[in-house]
């Protein structure tokens, strides 16, 4: 059985993938920090205007995993772009809530970000 952080995240990138907004603010916390290339902010409705501009879908890949945090590497592929590129995000779940979702450009950042150094991790596994 998965950990109860990674069920959340699995569901956080199934209700972004499908277009469902609202299940995505259900597992966000009212005051989630969002944050990528372009800034950090905080709130669904900042959550709500990134999913409308932004049009990415993020396929899940290699997980990390430990305590409330958890960091995947994702195919992302935006509406207005051809092909994938490989990004990383880390995630932050309290109370069954992403309280924080920051996209780095590379799994090695946001590893370095999330302070997972090891890289051999035994928590590792594949959505």
């Amino acid at each position: 059985m998965r950990a109860r952080e990674i069920q959340t995240v699995t569901a956080w990138h199934e209700a972004l993938n499908s277009g469902d907004v609202d299940r995505l603010v259900e597992l966000s916390h009212p005051d989630v920090e969002v944050g990528g290339p372009r800034g950090m902010g905080h709130g669904v409705e900042l959550l709500r205007g990134w999913v409308d501009r932004a049009g990415i879908r993020l396929e899940p890949g290699r997980i990390f995993h430990e305590a409330d945090t958890v960091v995947v590497e994702q195919a992302a592929q935006w509406h207005s772009a051809n092909g994938a590129q490989t990004v990383a995000s880390v995630f932050v779940v309290r109370d069954g809530l992403v309280t924080s979702v920051v996209r780095y450009p590379g799994l090695t950042e946001a590893l370095r970000a999330a302070n997972f150094e090891d890289l051999t991790r035994e928590s590792r596994t594949r959505l």
